[in-house]
């Protein structure tokens, strides 16, 4: 298995420009739809890929440019549900993120599709935590944003936009605040793993027998580990909330634990089954848009094409 995933890697990813160096904190641009793996440049650069439409992810203070696009653009969260599905359940109702919020989101890159079926599970495949920078702006960490291949802090808003562009976001919101200690462990850690690497190889291993997910080694094996060189998305999402205190770090299991476990608030595996509940301290996952009305915006802007 692990043979069919750098197979896949040599057909579905390009090579970094320069995979000696981290990426800049303040960041190269993402771009692109329907992507497949592709290579995290220097800044400036952006990220190449086929099928590209003008989608880039900005600094701080800016926009999102690309289709569904608009500059008045909001933020709002539809009725909760444990469904993976492409249902709008409404009302939808304003969303203000918040440190600790758990995005997940899924997109049409069949490379992250085979990849997450081949180790037994399925949609979402990428997630991040919210959380705030030491100067107050709210931030998404994220190992591997857009199939790059570093993890990133990147604006949260934009950042959210970024993947409601190329398919559906959820959010799993905080239904306590963190206090100012669990905020700021958070945003310690979060900031410290700011331009580590994708962990590719170990990911790689989730497709063999030497993983660390298994109906009874997941209870010996896969804990957390605190600041480490490289992450895969969940493991990465499942460190930051250890680190701020926000799940048990004697239960937790980082690097067994895929996007959607944390979705679902159960799992195929048994030891995550019985011990990763999320609930009800982070409410059950609701479709994230940046317009009240998805789906006419999106005829909107296809009309005006």
């Amino acid at each position: 298995m692990l043979a069919a995933l750098f197979a896949l890697l040599a057909v579905g990813v390009s090579p970094p420009a320069d995979s000696s160096s981290r990426p800049d904190p303040e960041g190269p641009e993402v771009r692109g739809q329907k992507q497949t793996p592709l290579a995290l440049e220097r800044e400036g650069s952006g990220v190449r890929g086929q099928k590209q439409t003008p989608l880039a992810l900005e600094g701080e203070g800016s926009g999102v440019r690309g289709q569904p696009h608009d500059k008045h653009c909001g933020s709002f969260l539809y009725q909760p549900s444990y469904c993976l599905d492409f249902e709008l359940r409404g009302p939808a109702k304003p969303y203000l993120p918040q440190p600790g919020d758990i995005m997940l989101s899924t997109d049409t890159s069949t490379f992250w599709k085979v990849m997450h079926n081949l180790a037994g599970t399925g949609h979402p495949t990428h997630s991040g935590i919210v959380f705030a920078r030491p100067d107050g702006t709210l931030a998404i960490i994220e190992a591997g944003p857009h199939d790059t291949y570093y993890c990133r802090v990147l604006d949260c808003m934009p950042h959210l936009e970024s993947y409601a562009a190329v398919g559906r976001v959820w959010l799993r919101r905080r239904t306590v605040p963190l206090t100012a200690d669990q905020s700021a462990r958070l945003t310690e850690f979060a900031m410290a793993n700011d331009g580590r690497r994708f962990a590719l190889g170990r990911l790689g291993l989730q497709l063999t027998p030497f993983r660390t997910r298994g109906p009874l080694r997941t209870a010996h094996v896969g804990r957390p580990q605190g600041i480490r060189q490289s992450y895969f998305c969940s493991e990465l999402a499942m460190e930051c909330l250890v680190a701020s205190g926000l799940v048990d770090a004697a239960t937790a299991r980082p690097s067994a634990t895929y996007p959607r476990d944390m979705f679902m608030d159960r799992s195929p595996n048994p030891y995550l089954n019985g011990t990763l509940k999320l609930a009800p301290d982070w409410d059950p996952p609701a479709r994230w848009t940046p317009h009240a009305d998805w789906i006419a915006a999106e005829a909107q802007n296809n009309k005006e094409k």
